[in-house]
């Protein structure tokens, strides 16, 4: 079985391209990052990012487990994990065959998250979301494009059209 990280920053396209690829796989399993609560999760991020930015800071046991756990059961060709930290946690890194970063520029997924998550949102919290976005997590997002991004196997552009994100992604899989 071939595992295989997909990151981006948040609203970078991991989730979407998770998921197209899974559907065109037969035997692909998936884990996404987000379903998970972490011991060690960062809470403040500007402090985190002072401190060096440690990724090991969270415990991810319940996803080793998990990953094991799908291993174990033979039942899969491909496990596809969206997954922020390529190889650059001590927890998961071993497990990995292949890291894919998707570099989505700043702006379009600051606009993504935007529309998807605050359709609803007031004017004044949408100015709120941005001031905290510029001083907060910008620089996380900076930081993970420089460090994630350099010591994954393959970079696609995240400004293309999907299908197209969706089809390399295929291919690499396919490859790895």
């Amino acid at each position: 079985m071939k595992i295989i990280a997909i990151g981006a920053v948040t609203a970078g396209g991991k989730t979407s391209v998770v998921n197209a690829v899974k559907d065109r796989l037969p035997r692909t399993a998936a884990l996404y990052f987000d379903d998970y609560s972490f011991e060690g999760e960062v809470e403040d991020f500007p402090k985190w990012l002072s401190e060096g930015a440690d990724v090991n800071v969270w415990d991810l046991s319940p996803l080793r487990s998990d990953i094991e756990n799908i291993i174990q059961s033979g039942e899969y060709d491909y496990l596809l994990l969206d997954y922020p930290f390529a190889y650059q946690h001590n927890m998961i890194k071993d497990h990995l065959d292949c890291c894919i970063f998707i570099d989505t520029p700043l702006d379009i997924a600051l606009a993504r998250r935007v529309l998807r998550d605050m359709k609803n949102a007031s004017a004044d919290d949408i100015r709120n979301e941005m001031r905290t976005y510029l001083k907060c997590a910008r620089p996380v997002y900076v930081r993970m494009q420089k460090e994630h991004l350099s010591v994954s196997d393959h970079v696609i552009d995240g400004a293309k059209e999907l299908e197209n994100i969706i089809n390399e992604v295929v291919e690499i899989v396919l490859k790895c």
